[in-house]
């Protein structure tokens, strides 16, 4: 019976969580009266497929896609590369201070991303990079998540690997990059799934620094669709539908490495 109350309280959250995507799933095929009908109905009268035609002819949301994915592929192979050095050096390079500079980097997690918006901005003032894809990308190029999640596994790695390959001649670039991270395969994709869902939904930054249309992303690109077609319900979940759709098939892609990678770094 205890198992039984687990699985039901289980269903109980999957159906809270999944059910705001069902509504805009169902919402986005409703004719536009049946959005905002006094009685709600899950399922409509009747579907209406040119939902997604008439949100996609609405706005550039080709050109909201490609920055889009631009944006966040720019900075996911940033952030893998450094993240794997920097991860790398605390986890199998000796120097002085490695400890004490991995917990103040850790530290800087605790500090909320709003505070760090007026800096990043005066910062970017002053290099010229606002309205530009260079301020868009590079305070973003590296996670200390990624580091500590990427050190995590480094350091659950055999000893005698690395004895080998110092052996053998390798330099630490050739090390990391030729040995221990053909190796690392399902932390290096769970990281980069990570990131790019955080690249791909951010909307706060790219409303701050973007002051062109051209520079929009798909967040910001919704609420600027939103705002000039007076909010048509049906058509806003329909563009919100095919814009949720790349994140949903590359997380069904690396599934299977993404649960493998959060297991093997010792996060549980």
């Amino acid at each position: 019976m205890r198992k039984w109350w687990i699985y039901l309280l289980l269903i109980l959250l999957v159906l809270f969580v999944i059910g705001p995507f069902i509504w805009m799933l169902s919402s986005s095929v409703k004719p536009e009266g049946e959005v905002l009908s006094q009685v709600p109905h899950l399922f409509p009268s009747h579907f209406e497929w040119g939902n997604y035609v008439a949100a996609w002819k609405s706005a550039p949301f080709g050109h909201y896609f490609l920055n889009s994915f631009l944006i966040s592929a720019a900075e996911t192979l940033f952030d893998l590369t450094f993240g794997a050095m920097a991860a790398f050096a605390f986890a199998r390079i000796e120097f002085v201070g490695r400890r004490v500079i991995f917990v103040i980097l850790l530290a800087t997690m605790m500090v909320p991303g709003e505070v760090l918006l007026i800096p990043n901005y005066i910062t970017l003032t002053n290099l010229n990079w606002i309205n530009t894809y260079q301020g868009l990308i590079v305070p973003w190029m590296v996670s200390v998540f990624t580091i500590f999640l990427m050190r995590q596994f480094f350091l659950s790695m055999p000893q005698d690997l690395f004895d080998a390959a110092e052996v053998d001649g390798c330099h630490p670039m050739r090390t990391l990059f030729g040995i221990v991270m053909p190796l690392a395969k399902p932390i290096w994709i769970t990281a980069g799934l990570i990131k790019f869902v955080g690249s791909w939904n951010a909307f706060l930054w790219v409303m701050i620094v973007a002051n062109s249309p051209n520079l929009y992303t798909l967040p910001v690109g919704l609420v600027n669709f939103s705002s000039n077609v007076g909010t048509v319900y049906n058509q806003l979940m329909a563009a919100a539908t095919f814009s949720v759709v790349p994140l949903i098939v590359l997380f069904l892609v690396g599934q299977r490495y993404f649960i493998e990678g959060v297991a093997r770094s010792g996060i549980r």
